[in-house]
């Protein structure tokens, strides 16, 4: 997964079950013009931009399975996938509906109208650019400084422990075993 969205994705999955687990009942339902802010939000970031290649790749995998099997049909294939792929591209809506519903659950209408506004400026759109170097570079700097802690947690327990925990010898003979 795209580092620009792990986190957000993880947020949105955790909303959708959380939303499922809750139910209708526990929750009243936003009105239409914090879902328009919602689904405004839902743009402005990108939510589910990085699900547009799902619907193609599987009628790709679709048609190379099919044609494998019956490679004198590619013609009637490739169109029937395609025809049928482009009847279910509607279907994405849905994928916008239920991220649209997520972020209206955890968020105010003012709040996602401000997540739009940052997204859409100039420092918004910088940030969703860089994110995916910028947070590279924080991994690469938190697996250096996790060796780093190890490193010096092992050589300054080390240094303490000198001298104060019985070391075996090395010529030391191996205990012989005990018979009942």
């Amino acid at each position: 997964m795209n580092f620009r969205y792990a986190g957000i994705a993880l947020a949105v999955g955790a909303a959708i079950a959380l939303g499922s687990a809750m139910g209708p009942a526990a929750s009243q339902e936003p009105s239409e013009s914090h879902l328009a802010a919602a689904r405004a939000a839902v743009d402005a970031v990108g939510m589910t931009d990085e699900f547009d290649n799902i619907l193609p790749q599987a009628a790709m995998a679709l048609k190379n399975e099919l044609t494998q099997k019956n490679p004198d049909q590619v013609s009637l294939i490739s169109e029937t996938v395609d025809e049928k792929a482009i009847a279910l591209a509607a279907r994405r809506g849905d994928l916008e509906r239920e991220a649209a519903a997520a972020y209206a659950q955890f968020f105010s209408e003012e709040e996602l109208k401000e997540i739009s506004a940052f997204y859409a400026s100039p420092t918004g759109q910088k940030f969703i650019e860089t994110h995916p170097e910028v947070t590279n570079q924080v991994f690469q700097a938190a697996n250096i400084w996790q060796s780093g802690i190890a490193r010096d947690l092992a050589r300054d327990v080390a240094a303490e422990l000198e001298g104060q925990v019985a070391e075996p010898a090395d010529d030391a003979a191996p205990a012989p075993a005990q018979s009942n």
